[in-house]
Formats: C-alpha cells, structure tokens, sequence
C-alpha cells in the first residue's frame, strides 16, 4: 500500500509540475470554456426563470466539452521518449498510474470549475434558490465521474490514429447518465424544486461502478500494443 501511495504521489507531482511549467492544457480550457460563456450569454437572452432551468445544462456541457482538451493531453505526454513503456515493464502498479493521472485531470478541472462558475453565475443572474450546498457534492461526484472515464478512454484511444476524436466519440455516450444527473441537480437547486439527493446518490453510485470498472481493466489497457 505504501509504494502505491509513493508511486501515485510522484507521478501525479510529476504531472502537476509539467502543467505548471507549460500551462497547455489549464489556458486551452480556460479559453475555451469563456467562449462558451460568452457566446451563449449572447445567443440566448434568458429571464431569471429560464436562465434557472437551461444553466445547469450550459454549465456542464461547457465543462465536458472543455475538459476533453485536458485528457486528450493526459497521455500524449507520456509517449515522448517512451515513458509509457518504461511505466510498462517497470514493477510499479498500474492502478497507481492511473489513479495519479485521475487525480491530476480532477485537479485541472475542478480549476477550471472553480473559476468560471462566478462568471455563469454573473452572466446569467443566478441565485441558487434551493440548498446551495448541495453543488459541491453534484461538483466533486459529477467531475469524479467526468474524469475518471475521460482518463480511462483516453488510455484506451492513445495509439489510435485520430485519438482527439476517437476519445469524444468514446467519453460522451457512457457519461450521459452522469451528465443528466449532474444537469437535473444543478436545475433543482437553482430552481428551489427540492432537494437534489436522488440525484447526488445517483451520481455516487455512477462513480463506484465505472471506478471499479476502470482500475480492474486498466492494466490491460496498458499493456495492450
């Protein structure tokens, strides 16, 4: 349990500080996810009550689509100078790469979600009218659930021909259940029609079940040509 500890600390330090030094992939999202912002606050003039009901499903689209820039990058780096085949025939675990590769896209994008929910929030005049706490469980399930399959299926697509396409094609089906968990929460809190719990156990058990799924075949996956 400790080298799989010490392993994914430094892997995903090691990612942290690649990021850090480049900022590629923390900008693209960033700039992305600002056009988003901007070209629907003019496409769209909402009232207080619709802009309610559409903003949960601007949020997360904008979201998703922005952290597929973050996990197309999350492998590519590892193919310079074949650090991924020294990953391969080094003892260390596979589940530990791929919890610090999780882990570190987690990061990123709670990042990014941390910095563009005021603006959607200014952008479009929201004021949660229900239990405003009840966003950060939805932000940190609902993010899990983005991440942990975006990671597993960019692995999957890496040597692919056309992987920045091959990992959309493969992410959006499988995240539509958690998608409209993540959307439906969002709307239920902002609106005040209740409490989002079913949506937040919903989400919760989405994370469990494709977790388990993708630390049981990720060492396949890697060592797969």
């Amino acid at each position: 349990m400790s080298l799989l500890r010490s392993i994914t600390a430094a892997t995903l330090a090691k990612d942290i500080r690649l990021e850090w030094r480049s900022r590629d992939a923390i900008n693209s999202m960033l700039f992305f996810s600002l056009l988003v912002v901007v070209i629907f606050s003019f496409a769209f003039d909402p009232n207080a009550e619709e802009s309610r009901e559409i903003a949960g499903g601007l949020i997360w689209v904008a979201f998703l689509f922005a952290a597929v820039v973050a996990l197309n990058q999350t492998w590519a780096r590892e193919l310079r100078n074949q650090v991924l085949d020294a990953y391969r025939v080094s003892p260390a675990p596979a589940t530990a790469l791929f919890v610090a590769k999780a882990l570190g896209n987690f990061l990123l994008v709670s990042l990014l979600e941390a910095l563009m929910a005021p603006l959607f929030m200014i952008f479009y005049n929201l004021r949660p009218l229900g239990p405003a706490w009840q966003l950060i469980p939805v932000a940190i399930l609902g993010t899990w659930a983005l991440v942990v399959n975006g990671t597993f299926f960019a692995a999957m697509s890496l040597r692919t021909r056309s992987r920045e396409i091959m990992l959309p094609l493969l992410l959006f089906p499988i995240s539509i259940p958690a998608i409209q968990s993540m959307v439906e929460a969002t709307r239920v809190v902002l609106s005040g029609d209740g409490s989002a719990r079913f949506w937040i156990v919903l989400l919760l058990t989405y994370d469990v079940v494709f977790t388990t799924a993708c630390l049981a075949l990720f060492e396949t996956i890697l060592q797969a040509e």
